[in-house]
């Protein structure tokens, strides 16, 4: 049976690798907003970054609906930084009877900020297709990102490796 996996974590501490482990190991397909988003838009969206965002999500849920219909498992890496967004994604398929899992990519601050500016460093050599996260960005992810608590988590997974 398909299953949706939710990956939740901060900017940067490991989603899209763990998300890339998950499909393999799942034989899954992986629906990323920043993968749309940066082909799209690129770099620099502006004040249309969040209305973009949006709009990229609700597309990938009801693309996700239609490989659940082909009997096809998805990762959705996006974040779910927000209780009330994990909420709204988890109702919307406990709504059509599909199975999901959370799974919470945890990082400490110290190995976040060494990502971070190794990611940065990758972006300004061209390295990466990932979005630049300066002190202002990473400020204003952090204190938008609400850690699930421990009833909302199906999977923790550790992401400290350097």
């Amino acid at each position: 049976m398909p299953k949706v996996y939710l990956i939740c974590g901060k900017i940067c501490c490991g989603k899209t690798t763990y998300a890339n482990k998950l499909c393999n190991e799942n034989n899954s397909v992986l629906l990323s907003v920043d993968e749309i988003t940066l082909a799209l838009f690129g770099q620099h969206t502006g004040d249309k970054h969040d209305e973009y965002v949006e709009k990229t999500e609700k597309y990938l849920l009801n693309k996700s609906l239609e490989l659940i219909k082909k009997n096809i498992s998805v990762v959705l890496d996006w974040g779910f930084w927000t209780k009330a967004e994990r909420t709204a994604v988890k109702e919307f398929y406990k709504f059509r009877n599909i199975e999901y899992e959370l799974h919470y990519v945890d990082i400490s601050d110290e190995v976040w900020k060494y990502r971070l500016n190794k990611r940065n460093s990758a972006v300004l050599q061209n390295e990466t297709s990932a979005y630049y996260v300066d002190d202002n960005l990473a400020l204003k992810f952090a204190s938008i990102f609400e850690s699930p608590s421990e009833k909302e988590i199906d999977m923790v997974y550790c992401g400290e490796e350097i």
